[in-house]
């Protein structure tokens, strides 16, 4: 099936824009309309089981990557630059590999292709905990959050999965069950044979603990043309935290 997407800007050179896990389309809005002048035609993807795209209860690294490669040839787009946050990074990583003569460059967003633990199946269990059946209003489903997750934007962020079906009645975009049930798919490794000889920059944020001087060192072989920059004032979601300077990364990179 083909996946959702929102298309920016009217330039030449395509750049295909991949969100993390339990995000969408719309938290590159901010991006795109910052790049759009710059002869981008701007991809705003929204993967397998978020956002606006089919859910479906098969969901890992392979078929996400094969699910970039029906949009593309949909659209008949040749090659790209391609950008990856956080679970989207691992797509785009596994892509790049799987096709590597369709990727122009390659921006990976605060993500390895390495193993990682995370604490989503507490944050699955808190919004699967909201009675959709009571709430009202984004303010009471905020409300009801408050307790568990102490960050107002992070609560945001997620709370942006609603949707209203009804004057009063509200639903997840996202199936919390299927999420739930695959979250270890998430956590894994990519193939430790993946390879992409193209030009590959890593940001990292500042304040975030995804990418180290230890794991950074596990890449080299998979990335060989690669290199790593640094954001400042910025932890995990760099593109949100610290906008114009993971902008100014990214355009020097690609405009290089």
């Amino acid at each position: 099936m083909l996946l959702k997407s929102k298309i920016i800007g009217e330039g030449s050179d395509v750049l295909v824009v991949l969100h993390g896990f339990l995000g969408m389309s719309d938290n590159w809005n901010s991006f795109a309309k910052k790049i759009d002048n710059q002869g981008f035609q701007i991809h705003l993807l929204d993967q397998r089981n978020h956002g606006d795209s089919f859910h479906s209860k098969e969901f890992d690294y392979e078929l996400l990557a094969n699910d970039l490669k029906y949009y593309i040839d949909h659209y008949q787009i040749k090659n790209f630059s391609l950008i990856g946050h956080s679970m989207g990074g691992k797509t785009a990583m596994m892509f790049s590999g799987y096709f590597p003569n369709a990727v122009n460059k390659l921006i990976v967003v605060d993500i390895l292709p390495i193993y990682y633990k995370n604490d989503y199946q507490n944050i699955l269990k808190f919004l699967k905990s909201i009675n959709l059946n009571s709430i009202r209003s984004r303010l009471e489903a905020d409300n009801a959050l408050s307790s568990s997750i102490k960050s107002p934007s992070f609560r945001a962020f997620l709370l942006k999965n609603l949707k209203r079906i009804g004057k009063s009645e509200f639903t997840f975009k996202i199936d919390l069950n299927i999420i739930l049930d695959k979250l270890n798919e998430i956590e894994k490794a990519l193939p430790i044979d993946l390879y992409f000889g193209g030009e590959t920059l890593f940001i990292k944020g500042k304040n975030s603990d995804y990418i180290n001087n230890q794991n950074f060192k596990t890449i080299h072989k998979n990335f060989p043309k690669h290199r790593l920059v640094e954001v400042s004032n910025a932890g995990h979601w760099v593109h949100a935290e610290n906008l114009d300077d993971f902008v100014k990364e990214t355009l020097l990179f690609l405009k290089s």
